[in-house]
């Protein structure tokens, strides 16, 4: 498995090995062991799994905040999707700035995002799925979004993005107070 940084720290893209023949490929996505070799030593207990039927869907900003804050692990599992980060952390130095990387069932990446990041996504193929794997359960009590077009993201398509009421209807990040606070280095 390969694990590279992104300009934000904490968020890094995995890419697992694929090993295929005539029927198709195997891969490992998740080794406990092998990403603890890595630093990276999480539990997660949910996985989730979403289907986005149109090209220019957008699910995001998203995030839950304390007590149950999660950090996610992304795939795409069909089709593909530009994956958006935002660091959220008051005080960090990297605070409104974003990252994204494509991950589509053809690359096998991932992306690994930690708590105190906004996450989200636009489809780039019809009937796209993204699965993902969380540390916290999910608390309705703590979930919260901030709206799409406004960390400056250069999210890659043109047109009307197909939102949710939830999506269109967050606060600006300009006008949001973040529950997250940086605590120095990732």
């Amino acid at each position: 498995m390969n694990f590279d940084e992104t300009a934000l720290p904490g968020v890094r893209i995995l890419t697992p090995a694929r090993f295929g023949d005539a029927r198709g490929f195997f891969s490992e996505s998740w080794n406990k062991r092998l990403l603890a070799e890595h630093g990276i030593t999480l539990d997660f207990v949910q996985d989730n799994h979403s289907l986005s039927m149109q090209v220019g869907t957008i699910r995001g900003l998203h995030f839950q905040a304390p007590p149950a804050a999660q950090d996610k692990l992304v795939r795409c599992g069909r089709g593909a999707l530009f994956d958006v980060v935002v660091d959220i952390r008051k005080g960090s130095p990297t605070y409104g700035q974003w990252t994204g990387v494509e991950l589509s069932a053809e690359n096998g990446k991932q992306l690994l995002v930690p708590a105190g990041f906004l996450h989200g996504f636009v489809t780039r193929q019809p009937e796209t799925e993204i699965c993902y794997k969380c540390t916290d359960y999910y608390a309705p009590e703590c979930d919260g979004a901030v709206r799409w077009d406004s960390c400056g993201i250069d999210w890659g398509f043109t047109g009307d993005p197909v939102l949710s009421d939830k999506d269109t209807l967050a606060p600006a990040l300009a006008d949001f107070d973040s529950p997250f606070v940086w605590e120095g280095a990732a």
